[in-house]
């Protein structure tokens, strides 16, 4: 299992990026898939939630102006995010759960100016 994250950048408030995380070695559709976040001297949080089925949630502060999404046919999970504020700088993390294991990909800077 192998996930590659991109598409963090500098961003001004109000702006949008849309972030990638390209996985191998499984089918992402067949597992929940999610968008962590972790901004300097903070846990590592869950931002947003896609289950197998399609099924998205979301962390409270995003919702309505992130989107999860997937394309089977790249195998690829976005994180779309609209009206982005200063909050939302971190670091963003895609993430699986399988077969007992939690992976991670490699982490894309997010940072949003004032």
């Amino acid at each position: 299992v192998q996930l590659q994250a991109s598409g963090g950048g500098l961003v001004q408030a109000g702006g949008s990026l849309r972030l990638s995380c390209a996985a191998s070695g499984f089918i992402t559709s067949s597992s929940a898939m999610s968008w962590y976040r972790q901004a300097p001297g903070n846990q590592r949080d869950i931002v947003a939630r896609l289950t197998s089925g399609g099924t998205p949630t979301y962390k409270a502060s995003v919702k309505g102006r992130f989107t999860i999404s997937r394309d089977n046919a790249k195998n690829t999970v976005y994180l779309q995010m609209n009206s982005l504020t200063p909050e939302d700088t971190a670091v963003y993390f895609c993430s699986t759960f399988r077969d007992g294991n939690r992976y991670w990909g490699q982490g894309t800077l997010v940072t949003v100016s004032s």
